[in-house]
């Protein structure tokens, strides 16, 4: 296949969107196994549009927010490496762990599994090289 029409992914660590990406990519491209975790729940629109009688456009109904059925407190990344569970959690600039997080940390450690916050990829990378 020619050069040019080779496609290279940009990476960029600056958002926490892009750091996730950078860590579960890696894991991936070394033969290990990483998934991103979603629990912010699910959204309901139970509202319905109509005409009144004068023509004007009317909103009824309700919607809502399901809370999410995982853990919470969970990290934002799930991982396996070399044979062993690895926890990420993903903080950009000034984002601290919540209380449900570092509750979530320590079930983790007790259970043997490695908990690990990374705030950049070289921070990533400094602790992987040393497993």
């Amino acid at each position: 296949m020619p050069e040019y029409t080779r496609f290279a992914p940009q990476y960029s660590d600056r958002t926490a969107n892009g750091l996730t990406k950078c860590v579960i990519d890696y894991i991936r491209f070394i033969g290990g196994q990483a998934e991103r975790i979603n629990c912010t729940g699910r959204y309901i629109d139970k509202s319905q549009n109509y005409i009144d009688v004068l023509g004007r456009t009317r909103t009824i109904g309700t919607s809502q927010w399901l809370p999410s059925t995982g853990q919470k407190g969970t990290a934002d990344i799930s991982a396996v490496i070399q044979g062993r569970a690895v926890k990420i959690e993903v903080k950009i600039g000034k984002d601290r762990q919540s209380e449900a997080q570092k509750k979530y940390q320590e079930a983790i450690e007790v259970a043997g599994g490695a908990y690990l916050i990374v705030r950049s990829f070289e921070e990533f990378l400094a602790w992987f090289n040393t497993q």
